[in-house]
């Protein structure tokens, strides 16, 4: 029997857990990855616990490729349920205990720029870069994904990344206040481990409450049943239709969709 390494590794290091996505070579977020992450998350609680850094390897020219767009489904089916292992992963980070810092290397696609958002701070390489590809693919974002861009920065930054899919630069993600630090990568681990360190001499318990009511109150936003049946009846017209087909042909064709509205 063939062992199969871990996707998601795990250092403490003086009440700071280190987690390191690993699965070459894109760091594509497979259920399998996010599950690993899942259960890292699970057994990393206060008081022995104090922060939790997510980061890729170092190095890494890719920090998430998101998604694993061969996991999606090819039926019409809505990939981006409540139940979806993205969207569960993401509201496990922004519930979890413990204040959780992605330090970011390489690119960000897709739903890995959502996880990145979901943390609760953010220090990125200069070289860093992050683009939000829905478009790209003919998968449009649920209601709660794209609040989670809004709860991070303004609206018509929000509408250029979702609209043109262009992956943006570290410091101009920054100059919208996406990101707490922009460093070069020489010094990205020292920048990260002050900051967790900083965070960790404070209290666990005060923490865990300005977590969560900073998580309640950047969610408070009210929507009538109506809205919220019209948005999904528009979403599912996405999927069922041709040009989702041509996003995921496109993409394990290796070539630039065309679509044609329809």
């Amino acid at each position: 029997m063939t062992d199969t390494k871990p996707s998601v590794l795990v250092e403490v290091r003086r009440g700071i857990a280190w987690m390191t996505i690993s699965s070459p070579p894109v760091n594509a977020l497979t259920a399998a990855l996010i599950d690993e992450l899942s259960e890292a998350l699970n057994n990393a609680h206060p008081p022995a616990i104090r922060v939790v850094i997510l980061r890729a390897p170092a190095g890494s020219h890719v920090f998430s490729a998101g998604h694993d767009v061969n996991e999606l489904p090819r039926n019409g089916r809505d990939p981006l349920t409540y139940n979806d292992p993205l969207r569960k992963i993401v509201r496990q980070i922004e519930a979890h205990p413990t204040p959780v810092i992605a330090m970011v290397e390489g690119s960000v696609w897709g739903g890995a720029c959502e996880l990145v958002l979901s943390c609760d701070l953010i220090v990125a390489a200069s070289e860093a870069t992050f683009a939000i590809t829905p478009a790209r693919l003919g998968v449009p974002y649920n209601l709660s994904g794209t609040l989670n861009l809004l709860k991070v920065t303004e609206m018509h930054f929000v509408k250029e990344m979702l609209f043109t899919a262009r992956p943006i630069p570290a410091g101009r993600m920054a100059a919208y206040g996406v990101l707490n630090s922009v460093v070069p990568s020489e010094e990205l681990e020292q920048t990260t481990a002050d900051l967790a360190s900083d965070i960790a001499s404070g209290s666990p318990l005060v923490h865990q409450v300005m977590k969560e009511e900073l998580r309640v109150l950047a969610n408070a936003h009210p929507m009538t049943p109506e809205a919220h049946e019209r948005i999904q009846s528009l979403r599912r017209d996405v999927y069922d239709s041709d040009d989702y087909q041509e996003g995921l042909r496109a993409f394990a064709e290796k070539r630039r969709p065309v679509f044609g509205g329809s």
